[in-house]
């Protein structure tokens, strides 16, 4: 059998360390998981989530110029198809109804909407700067 990447396999946990763990592959091949590729989670500690003669499912996702392999389990792991991202939930201080309306605007819409928004909050920030420091700015005629 070719490993080629893309292919999922099927091989035993040998090795732990504390950046990944190895795994042999069929026809006495090995490879190895980097820690960022074991969950679609935050992973702290590799043993947490993994043991030595564990029977595991990878995905190739790298074969270098010295013949090194790398792998996925979490890419391994088929995910739900989605036909459209979740909606997001609107941030602090915005209203479903304004974040509905938002999704309704052409890209320079929102660009003058975001322009709007940050000058007026930049002018507020000097605002309580200026009050902190106690200066005053000179009035213009």
């Amino acid at each position: 059998m070719e490993l080629a990447v893309g292919t999922i396999l099927d091989g035993k946990v040998t090795g732990i360390t504390k950046f990944g763990a190895f795994v042999t592959l069929p026809e006495g091949k090995s490879g190895m998981v980097h820690i960022s590729e074991v969950a679609n989670t935050y992973v702290n500690d590799i043993k947490d989530h993994l043991k030595e003669g564990q029977e595991v499912r990878v995905k190739i996702i790298s074969i270098d110029e010295l013949g090194r392999i790398g792998l996925s389990i979490k890419k391994a792991i088929p995910m739900p198809q989605q036909s459209r991202p979740a909606p997001r939930e609107p941030s602090f201080g915005e209203n479903r109804k304004h974040s509905q309306q938002k999704e309704n605007m052409t890209f320079e819409d929102k660009l003058k909407l975001f322009m709007q928004d940050s000058e007026s909050k930049m002018s507020d920030l000097k605002g309580h700067i200026d009050k902190k420091s106690g200066s005053r700015r000179p009035r213009s005629k």
